[in-house]
């Protein structure tokens, strides 16, 4: 199993660069951090942690850009894997995204994965002129988009939320890279992971990481997918790591901590003393 570190990044605190610089010292596979492009003052959307309009930090409202936060870790670093944990891209032009990234993972020889939310915030989405309840196409799109972008030397695209004709855009990524969708893993929820993506992350509040790790191992059989999905488990349960490795599970998720450096360095610390890495 490989083991990556997740920070609530923020205008204060420890800075992403050196976090992954700290991860990779100590044997950590990967660094993943947030995304928010702001959030909206007056809103209704209630948040899936405290089940209402306030949030449990002012973390939210004070999150850096993703891209550009791993990017100055991978400036500094030579192997540990930059993710997000999780962006936002229907948030984003997906033509413009598509180059951050593809230029990221080009800077960086070939490490980035996404992990994607379809975003819980209905308040923020609406800013971006991003439909609510279709926000799951528009990121089906978006990502197709990005992904003929990576890998066609003559790109288009002709969708709903996102066209264009023939286009040139390099660099091109070293690879493919996967889009993993962190979300509450219900049954809509999987099947279009089965569909559209290369796995699912859980979230600090999935308690059934076992279970739902299964549902999506058969219905990516029964979409007729080839190998197994990705399946990260973020804040596992340190006394489950075999059972969640038997189930699939291929990455456990850490958090390390509020920000300060050194609680991130003792967390650190600590998981890698009890797993060896």
């Amino acid at each position: 199993m490989k083991h990556g570190v997740v920070i609530f990044t923020s205008d204060r605190g420890i800075m992403p660069a050196q976090l992954a610089v700290a991860a990779e010292e100590r044997g950590f596979d990967a660094i993943y951090v947030p995304e928010h492009t702001h959030i909206p003052v007056e809103r209704e959307a209630p948040h899936p942690g405290t089940g209402d309009a306030s949030l449990p930090d002012d973390r939210y409202m004070r999150t850096l850009d993703p891209w550009i936060a791993l990017a100055t870790a991978a400036a500094v670093t030579e192997t540990i894997h930059l993710s997000t944990a999780v962006a936002l891209p229907v948030q984003h032009d997906p033509i413009a995204l598509a180059k951050t990234i593809a230029t990221l993972d080009h800077l960086s020889g070939g490490r980035v994965s996404i992990c994607a939310g379809f975003g819980w915030n209905a308040d923020e989405l609406t800013n971006h002129n991003v439909p609510f309840k279709r926000r799951r196409t528009v990121l089906r799109e978006y990502v197709e988009a990005m992904r003929a972008l990576w890998t066609q030397d003559e790109a288009s695209y002709d969708g709903e939320f996102i066209s264009f004709g023939p286009s040139w855009a390099w660099p091109k990524p070293k690879g493919h890279i996967p889009l993993i969708i962190g979300a509450e893993a219900g049954p809509k929820t999987i099947e279009w992971i089965a569909a559209n993506a290369d796995g699912w992350m859980s979230t600090p509040r999935t308690d059934d990481v076992l279970a739902r790790a299964g549902e999506l191992n058969q219905a990516w059989q029964a979409a007729g997918r080839s190998g197994s999905p990705i399946i990260r488990a973020l804040a596992p349960n340190p006394d489950l790591i075999d059972e969640y490795e038997a189930a699939g599970v291929t990455d456990a998720v850490w958090g390390v901590g509020g920000g300060s450096e050194e609680e991130a360095f003792r967390i650190m610390d600590e998981v890698a003393e009890r797993f060896n890495l």
